[in-house]
């Protein structure tokens, strides 16, 4: 299987999404399965995985109700109060009787307070989701948040997380030093992976190409490896610098010269096994 996964879906008219206004006008509308369905066969995309865009019931009840009706959503990653540890068990226990339900995410970089996922009763929340065999994207948004992966990694070691955009390298301005050193530090850990998305919009946003992208990649091959390595568009915020095409092909001549086995991985087997997907 070919998967995606890492994308998105909004409703302007059902959900409140707190973050997105004109500064986005791309993006700043109703964007559904139908905008993305003819893209994805384009690229040969098998399945999908829904992330969660808003810290709401809402949004997660919306992208459940889309997965049930499109067959090509392999999962969905969707959203419960982590820091209010009681009410995320009640949540997740009706959550996961949905088998399309697969994990949850919190929008981190959002909040005023840096250490927000390390708090104690974050980290409770965290230790519910394990129990109940969900993952965790973890949108550790460099400088402010990857240096906690470690800290998650350590306190609740059964947890399977993935680091959603690689943390938002500074590719731009083609550094790398302390947020490969924080890369290094999370990858020590089994239980953490990588997502190979929003690359694009951490580059510069009119001339980024594979070759922007390729040394960030190549790093994160060296310390996760390609069986912890996870391909995601980040569609349709990636519409902001390119769109969903040149996203799928400049990834792919990013990782041209890597071996079958380890195109595989990335391109679908990781994201398979991680959120745990069947084929049909």
């Amino acid at each position: 299987m070919i998967i995606d996964a890492h994308q998105h879906f909004w409703n302007l008219q059902q959900v409140a999404y707190p973050w997105l206004d004109q500064s986005d006008a791309p993006i700043c509308k109703t964007i559904e399965a139908a905008d993305l369905e003819p893209l994805l066969s384009a690229a040969g995309i098998d399945k999908t995985v829904i992330v969660q865009a808003a810290n709401s019931y809402e949004d997660t009840d919306y992208m459940l109700r889309t997965a049930a009706s499109h067959k090509w959503v392999g999962g969905v990653v969707g959203w419960v109060p982590l820091n209010i540890p009681f009410a995320a068990r009640a949540k997740l226990e009706q959550y996961t009787q949905n088998p399309l339900f697969k994990g949850v995410r919190h929008l981190i970089h959002d909040e005023r307070d840096n250490d927000w996922v390390v708090r104690e009763s974050v980290i409770e929340g965290l230790k519910a989701l394990a129990e109940f065999g969900m993952t965790f994207d973890v949108v550790a948004v460099f400088p402010n948040h990857l240096k906690h992966v470690p800290v998650l990694a350590k306190r609740v070691p059964e947890l399977k997380m993935v680091i959603d955009h690689m943390a938002k390298p500074p590719i731009k301005d083609k550094q790398m030093g302390l947020w490969a050193e924080q890369m290094k530090q999370a990858a020590q850990y089994p239980n953490v992976h990588v997502k190979i998305s929003g690359l694009n919009t951490a580059a510069d946003w009119e001339t980024w190409s594979a070759a922007d992208l390729r040394p960030y990649i190549d790093f994160a091959l060296e310390q996760f490896g390609a069986d912890r390595m996870i391909f995601g568009s980040d569609w349709p915020v990636a519409n902001l610098a390119g769109d969903y095409a040149k996203v799928w092909e400049e990834t792919n001549r990013a990782i041209g010269e890597y071996s079958e086995s380890e195109r595989s991985a990335i391109l679908g087997g990781t994201a398979a096994k991680f959120y745990n997907i069947a084929s049909d």
